[in-house]
């Protein structure tokens, strides 16, 4: 199989039947063999009915259907073990991305990238959702090091390679180029056509509100899974000789104080001084004690470094 096309959707009724119209006339012309793949991500509309009647008339279109909600990061997992395609594609069904865009990406791709992320740069979406998105891009372009512009845009492209060896879960659907940076496979970015949602509505809500909040965590979780997750004592230890420092520094300045006379039992500093002492030997300890755990469970398989 030379091409698979991975859609991750939830409750997409009204876009589907277009959008698979558009696809089939896209790929048609791109003279390989390829497959559609359809993630219904636990539908409550008539999506998961249209798109069975959709593959019982196209041989090219496999449907996976989950019990529930589970999240993007879960169906496109489910959706990277079951691929057969030498490049897969993942796309957004809400025909906010471009089919037409995919020859595009396949060009770009065979100049020796393993994955290239597409980047909205005129983006058809509520100003609130832009801005707040351009905020999340900036922070994990500056917290990873990767200089891309739209982290978080579901049009892509990739090696076989590059989906079989990426783990996905909880909300890192949001930092696969980053994954995939953090492995040492080559990464690239090319502008794309985005168009305004034509139906239904985003379904973290009408201006992306609800995913602020993991726009404030993410970035930080993402970072410390891929950069300390076998040095933990780098990240811990770090934090607790900084809050260990200042405890001490506290610390001395009050003993001078009492040297000279003045009181300091009930000074407020006096206990914020101890505090950070104490946390700072909790974080060190933490950290040796994530550095047993990491020693004890890392793994044997050494074909993980190596360039394949």
């Amino acid at each position: 199989m030379d091409l698979s096309v991975v859609i991750p959707l939830y409750n997409e009724e009204g876009s589907l039947r277009e959008l698979n119209e558009k696809l089939t006339k896209v790929l048609a012309k791109l003279n390989l063999s390829y497959e559609i793949l359809y993630i219904d991500d636990g539908s409550r509309d008539k999506s998961a009915e249209i798109l069975n009647e959709i593959a019982t008339q196209d041989q090219h279109v496999r449907l996976i259907a989950h019990k529930r909600n589970f999240g993007k990061s879960t169906a496109l997992a489910v959706a990277f073990s079951k691929v057969n395609g030498k490049l897969v594609i993942t796309m957004d069904a809400d025909l906010q991305d471009d089919p037409e865009e995919i020859p595009r990406f396949i060009e770009y791709i065979n100049t020796g990238y393993d994955l290239v992320s597409g980047w909205k740069q005129n983006r058809q979406d509520p100003f609130v959702k832009v801005l707040s998105s351009k905020i999340f891009n900036f922070t994990v372009a500056f917290l990873s090091g990767l200089k891309i512009h739209d982290f978080n845009c579901g049009f892509k492209i990739y090696r076989q390679t590059v989906v079989k060896n990426i783990e996905v879960y909880g909300e890192l659907h949001r930092f696969l180029p980053f994954l995939a940076h953090q492995q040492g496979f080559k990464v690239g970015e090319i502008k794309i056509k985005h168009h305004a949602r034509q139906f239904g509505e985003s379904k973290y809500g009408h201006l992306g509100l609800r995913r602020l909040s993991n726009y404030i965590l993410d970035p930080i979780n993402v970072v410390f899974i891929t950069r300390y997750q076998k040095k933990p004592a780098h990240f811990f230890g770090n934090l607790g000789l900084i809050s260990f420092a200042l405890g001490i520094l506290i610390s001395l300045y009050l003993t001078v104080l009492w040297f000279m006379g003045e009181g300091i039992g009930n000074r407020p500093l006096l206990f914020l001084g101890i505090l950070l002492i104490i946390i700072g030997i909790q974080l060190v300890s933490m950290g040796f004690l994530g550095e047993l755990i990491v020693k004890e469970n890392l793994s044997k398989d050494k074909d993980e470094y190596i360039k394949k």
